[in-house]
């Protein structure tokens, strides 16, 4: 989008401009500045974002209607993912799904000349200028992008923090333990990118483990937790830099409940009896993504070859973010852990971290002991979060600020694993600067059925190959398929494909559920999972949710619209609830009770199921289809990917590969040539300031 129109004009108060009446469409704006009607009309802007936008100029003075379009233009960017809003570079706003019926091309519209609407910005009583500017305005302008200011502050927090991090001198380990253990743990030829993770993470305060499925994220962290264990000296002693913090001692609002992840409301703390003491939390931003983490570490230290080890590294418990960090009843922003209350752990290892929004990282960083190490786990590949920022990608995109860690055992260990490095791809750091931002990149697949061409399809779609990734989705392969359909709706033999596995993983779900086989019915409902990019429309959740119902209903007799609470109804948890110990995104089944008098409710791990009595529930829905963004850091083995029209603003590279990257045995896309190639040649634009130096400003740049 471009800003070629003419300039403004005086600007008018808001009180004395005409209004917009429209009470058929609530969208729409009324009684806004004659100059915001266009970009209201066009869904450029909405009638809340100018609400907001009005309501701070009323605030503090403000009249002119630039200024106020630049900061209603500031509030749709954080509701749209972004952190600002730059006013030359408007194009990167991604657009929300209700706002994808735009009335005009944004392009036609009256945008004011760049030069004096900057100037109006910067000289607005709204809005603060720079680092330094009043600390008690409402926005602030910096390197040529307009924050509402929570969010700037948020960002300077994660942006110091990190520095600090990075800048600081390594963490003391015994050097012979170390190299002993590296090589113990991390034998294999192919191993070498995940030795340097682990003596990254042993000597340094901050470690970024990133890679693809199957390059072998979560055994990294076992092996490496096992490495600090070894390798680490003894804690500190109580007192000595948690201030103010219970401990992990679980129970409703401590640090470390299951969630969900079945390991009951145990300590967030690795290690059980024999443990080194070492002071380590897991956590995830879900509880799904909690109880995959666990399960998934449980079994590599299971299998450690020295028992000592295994013995070490005890029983990993996994957690929330929120839980980890204290969540408070009514308050989104705030946690019992921060600067003035840290958390008690030497390590916290977090995974899922493409899912974590810029203000929980800037309250996790807060809550974390400076001398504590920290090891962000992800896919930057991936959706970013739902809420402003796309922090794991701008931290592996970011340009570096140190060198290199210098430890020896660092060195050693990079000049193996990074010799032969491929050259860096579109938009990518050379392998061995960027690991002086923290960032260790494994490349290498170990975990892919060679008979699967569903990795093969992801790293096609990653690289934006729109002719490899069609060639393999029409190629007729076992785990992979393609059903072409028109834009406007799937025939009957593409409702028949997906009725088939439906039915087949439904069926499995509501016998288990009515014969209260807890554990049983918890793996049926990863059995198959239709995904969706939107949640309305002919191509939404509520439409495909509602045609699985029906077909599983027809199918087993089971009727959920007599009762919501019936054994076999899938549920999804749209709310946080800490004292439960479910969370938003938590997904579970409704199993008949013991006793044969009703259901129960039970999540997370099927070998230790978290059960909760349906009037201890949470806000929940019945999830028989579910949004790509909902779907994060779950695992299903087979997934159905209904693709919008090619038109959709949510049609992008990242909703695809997420999709894709959810299936573990079989992938079926269903939708047009055109939307999968659009799909393929649309990376996320996220506008934020962590890419750069702060002096440089912030870029709109792609988020992965």
């Amino acid at each position: 989008m471009t800003t070629t129109a003419p300039g403004a004009t005086a600007p008018v108060p808001p009180s004395a401009a005409p209004a917009v009446v429209d009470q058929g469409d609530p969208r729409l704006a009324v009684g806004i500045p004659a100059r915001l009607v266009p970009f209201n009309a066009a869904r450029v802007v909405s009638a809340a974002d100018l609400r907001v936008a009005l309501r701070l100029g009323r605030l503090t003075g403000e009249h002119d209607d630039r200024v106020l379009l630049a900061v209603a233009l500031a509030v749709r960017a954080v509701r749209s993912g972004s952190v600002c809003v730059r006013l030359d570079d408007l194009g990167s706003l991604e657009l929300p799904e209700d706002e994808e019926a735009a009335r005009a091309d944004a392009a036609d519209l009256p945008w004011p000349d760049l030069a004096p609407w900057t100037d109006a910005v910067a000289r607005s009583p709204l809005v603060a200028v720079g680092v330094d500017g009043p600390a008690d305005r409402p926005a602030r302008w910096v390197g040529g992008a307009l924050y509402l200011d929570r969010y700037w502050r948020d960002e300077l927090a994660v942006r110091h923090d990190v520095d600090g991090r990075l800048a600081a001198a390594d963490l003391p380990v015994d050097a012979d333990r170390l190299d002993a253990a590296l090589a113990r743990l991390f034998p294999a030829a192919d191993d070498t990118r995940q030795r340097l993770a682990a003596a990254h993470a042993a000597t340094r305060r901050l470690t970024v483990l990133t890679g693809g499925p199957g390059t072998g994220k979560t055994t990294t962290v076992a092996r490496l937790l096992a490495v600090l264990h070894d390798a680490a000296p003894a804690p500190r002693t109580a007192g000595d830099g948690a201030t103010g913090s219970p401990g992990a001692s679980g129970g409703p609002g401590g640090t470390g409940a299951a969630d969900g992840t079945g390991a009951g409301a145990g300590p967030a703390v690795v290690g059980g009896p024999g443990a080194t003491g070492l002071r380590v939390a897991l956590a995830a931003p879900t509880g799904k993504a909690a109880a995959r983490l666990q399960e998934a570490v449980r079994e590599v230290v299971a299998g450690f070859a020295d028992p000592a080890d295994r013995e070490r590294v005890g029983t990993p418990v996994a957690t929330t973010l929120h839980r980890l960090l204290g969540y408070r009843p009514g308050s989104t922003t705030r946690f019992r852990h921060d600067a003035q209350h840290h958390l008690p752990h030497d390590v916290v290892v977090v995974d899922e971290t493409s899912m974590v929004a810029l203000p929980l990282m800037a309250r996790l960083l807060e809550a974390l002991r400076p001398d504590a190490r920290l090891v962000l786990v992800g896919d930057p590949d991936q959706l970013a979060s739902v809420e402003a920022g796309a922090v794991l990608g701008d931290l592996v995109h970011r340009v570096p600020v140190v060198p290199p860690a210098a430890a020896p055992a660092v060195v050693a260990a990079a000049d193996v694993a990074l010799a032969d490095s491929p050259p860096p791809g579109d938009g990518e750091i050379d392998d061995r600067a960027v690991l002086g931002n923290g960032v260790v990149r494994l490349r290498t697949v170990h975990r892919q059925d060679r008979d699967s061409e569903i990795l093969p399809l992801a790293a096609a779609i990653r690289s934006g190959e729109a002719d490899a990734s069609l060639a393999l989705l029409r190629a007729g392969h076992g785990s992979v398929e393609f059903l072409e359909t028109p834009d406007d709706e799937p025939g009957d033999a593409v409702l028949a494909a997906v009725r088939a596995d439906a039915v087949a993983a439904g069926t499995l779900l509501v016998e288990a559920a009515r014969a209260g086989d807890a554990s049983a019915a918890l793996a049926a409902l990863a059995r198959h999972r239709v995904m969706v990019a939107h949640r309305r429309g002919p191509a939404g959740r509520g439409r495909w949710a509602a045609q699985v119902e029906a077909w599983v209903e027809e199918a087993t007799g089971h009727h959920a619209t007599e009762s919501p609470w019936v054994a076999g109804r899938p549920l999804l948890v749209t709310t946080n609830d800490a004292e439960v110990g479910l969370y938003n995104g938590d997904t579970g089944v409704l199993v008949a009770d013991a006793d044969g008098t009703g259901v129960v409710a039970v999540f997370g791990d099927p070998r230790a199921p978290l059960r909760v009595r349906t009037h201890r529930l949470p806000p929940v829905e019945t999830v028989h289809a579910m949004t790509v963004h909902r779907a994060q850091g779950s695992q299903f083995d087979r997934v159905t990917l209904v693709l919008p029209p090619a038109t959709s603003p949510l049609l992008t590279r990242e909703l695809l590969y997420t999709a894709v990257t959810r299936a573990q045995s079989f992938v079926r896309v269903v939708g047009s040539e055109e939307a999968v190639r659009t799909a393929v040649t649309s990376p996320v634009h996220r506008a934020s300031g962590l890419r750069t130096p702060l002096l440089g400003g912030p870029s709109s740049a792609r988020s992965a």
